[in-house]
């Protein structure tokens, strides 16, 4: 299936937490799933990115309550 994402028709991935897999656009619910992804190799690694931004945010003077 593809889908419009950005300017181009390209295929979008999508990892679901509840099978934790990586799946294109016509699987699981939204509510269980994390993406939209580029590539599936960017949707198999979407927990990394999730800790990695969530690093990123911690530490973000903006965010900060201090």
């Amino acid at each position: 299936m593809t889908t419009g994402y950005g300017r181009g028709m390209e295929e979008q991935w999508f990892y679901c937490l509840d099978h934790r897999t990586v799946e294109p656009a016509d699987g699981c619910r939204a509510a269980v799933r994390i993406g939209p992804f580029r590539t599936r190799d960017e949707a198999d690694e979407a927990l990394d990115t999730v800790q990695r931004r969530n690093r990123e945010w911690d530490n973000d003077p903006e965010w900060s309550e201090e």
